[in-house]
């Protein structure tokens, strides 16, 4: 398989041993999974750490804002805006930015 596969199934492995998953390996995870280009995991992963006790940080959510911007997904680039504000995570200017370019993508700039 490809390497985000090879990823994946190495994240899936720890989560059903006796390691816990944490920020770092979910980050990892989501990182692959862009270079691999799929998003649709990289989503299904941050539903996963929200639904574990693990943190998301900056870079879980400019990562998948990113991973947004490269395929024109405005609604999802802004509802992770949204979800980094009530999760308490402190945007930037890579967040903005990232969501500002899928909008333009998207041609929802307004």
């Amino acid at each position: 398989g490809s390497r985000w596969e090879q990823a994946l199934q190495s994240f899936s492995k720890m989560a059903q041993s006796t390691i816990k998953s944490n920020t770092i390996t979910f980050n990892a995870a989501i990182s692959a999974c862009d270079r691999g280009d799929e998003l649709e995991k990289i989503l299904q992963l941050l539903n996963v750490a929200k639904q574990s006790t693990v943190q998301l940080d900056r870079i879980s959510f400019n990562t998948a804002i990113s991973a947004c911007e490269v395929r024109a997904k405005w609604e999802t680039a802004l509802q992770l805006l949204n979800d980094m504000a009530s999760n308490h995570v402190q945007s930037n200017t890579v967040t903005f930015s990232a969501a500002i370019t899928a909008c333009e993508k998207g041609s929802q700039w307004k």
